[in-house]
């Protein structure tokens, strides 16, 4: 036996694990590693759904032999050709010459962008909405997802046994370790955190559509949710669903304070812990501090989802604004970042123009955000004359989390 786990009656995790890649998409760190999901269904058909990276190959092949055998492999359904998925599908192309494959149109197209020639050699089955095809006593509906977060992309849902392949909805950073299931991890204590960075770098863009694809799975009766990347689900749906619903909505999960600082000499970083210390001292304990500068951006914009409040701190640079803070506001407009409430600190020794910049690109690039009007200005270096500003900024603060509860309140009524 290998890796090969079994997620319930004819089907098979098959998939590998990655502790090698130090950067996802070459971009963001994972010091967890990240799982590659593949899954096998033997029935009177043998299916595999999605393949691996190609520097998982081996794995997958091996995996793949240890469940069916010198047997043929039937079909390949591919739901996403990015390439830490299907790169491996021109080798099982070539180990399985008779494998039919199964994707959405536009699939099959990048899957000829990506070079892959040998697809050309197999009878291809196209699907689209609705579509099904039986593969004996399993039968598959398939659902679009386009831009969740690539436009092929599709979803699978096996309407005898209740299992949604989801492709990269309801992934997350993280090597699986031959866990599998979400209730075999503390997914709250040691996964959360890892699904909302992904989910909110790599797909955040993309509300409107999760929004679409989480209404297809409300009419579904689904048993197992099985991503490419990270825990398979097969219970607490609807506190995934919650996340993913909150996520998608730009809805903080939390009230809470992220306050990101960008500082040169260690004076806004001084101003950013008195903020959070005089926070803290009125009872709002709920707050974490990053240093732009050394914090990578997914862990800030991952904060940013999970939090209701964002305070910018950042010294003047050239008349303009410290370049990664630049940089991390440019990110949350990309990641399409709303319904935050901002607030700002400011920091120049002659000409203090930073706070009015970041509130102009604020109000240009980030939807539905409330900048306060309270706001520190700091020549230099904290001092006394600063101490009601800093005051009235905490205060502020506070008083938009009651607003913002009592409406909620509201409108729940």
């Amino acid at each position: 036996m290998y890796t090969v786990r079994k997620v319930t009656e004819d089907l098979y995790w098959v998939g590998a694990n990655d502790h090698r890649l130090a950067l996802f998409e070459n971009i963001f760190p994972i010091s967890r590693g990240v799982s590659y999901n593949s899954y096998l269904l033997e029935d009177e058909k043998t299916v595999l759904f999605d393949t691996v990276d190609w520097s998982a190959a081996r794995d997958l092949i091996k995996n793949i032999k240890d469940v069916i055998g010198d047997k043929d492999l039937d079909y390949v359904v591919v739901h996403h050709m990015e390439p830490d998925h299907g790169g491996s599908l021109e080798e099982i192309c070539i180990r399985y010459p008779n494998v039919t494959i199964v994707s959405s149109e536009q699939g099959f197209e990048i899957m000829r962008q990506i070079g892959f020639s040998k697809v050309d050699e197999h009878k291809q089955i196209i699907v689209k909405e609705g579509d099904t095809i039986s593969f004996g006593k399993h039968t598959f509906a398939f659902v679009e997802a386009p831009m969740v977060h690539w436009p092929e992309v599709l979803m699978s849902f096996d309407v005898t046994n209740g299992v949604l392949f989801t492709a990269d909805a309801f992934g997350s950073f993280g090597a699986l370790d031959g866990k599998l299931f979400n209730d075999e991890v503390n997914f709250d204590r040691d996964w959360l955190d890892d699904a909302r960075r992904y989910y909110s770098n790599i797909v955040g863009k993309y509300g409107p559509f999760v929004q679409d694809v989480l209404k297809k799975a409300a009419t579904l009766d689904i048993k197992y949710i099985c991503p490419l990347h990270g825990p398979v689900w097969r219970n607490d749906f609807a506190y995934l669903l919650d996340k993913y619903d909150k996520w998608s909505k730009y809805e903080p999960e939390e009230t809470g304070v992220v306050i990101a600082y960008a500082s040169m000499y260690g004076n806004t970083e001084h101003a950013a812990q008195t903020l959070a210390s005089r926070l803290c001292d009125k009872g709002m304990t709920n707050v974490v501090v990053h240093d732009v500068s050394r914090t990578d951006v997914s862990e800030l914009i991952s904060d940013v989802f999970k939090y209701s409040h964002l305070v910018l701190a950042s010294v003047t640079y050239n008349l303009n604004i410290y370049p990664v803070m630049k940089n991390f506001i440019m990110d949350m407009a990309a990641l399409n970042v709303q319904n935050r409430t901002i607030a700002i600190i400011e920091n120049g020794t002659w000409a203090c123009t930073v706070g009015d910049k970041m509130e102009e690109i604020i109000d240009d690039e980030l939807k539905l955000c409330d900048v306060l009007n309270d706001r520190v200005t700091i020549n230099t270096s904290l001092n006394k004359a600063n101490a009601n500003d800093m005051n009235s900024l905490v205060d502020s603060i506070l008083e938009s989390m009651k607003n913002i509860k009592e409406l909620k309140e509201k409108l729940n009524k």
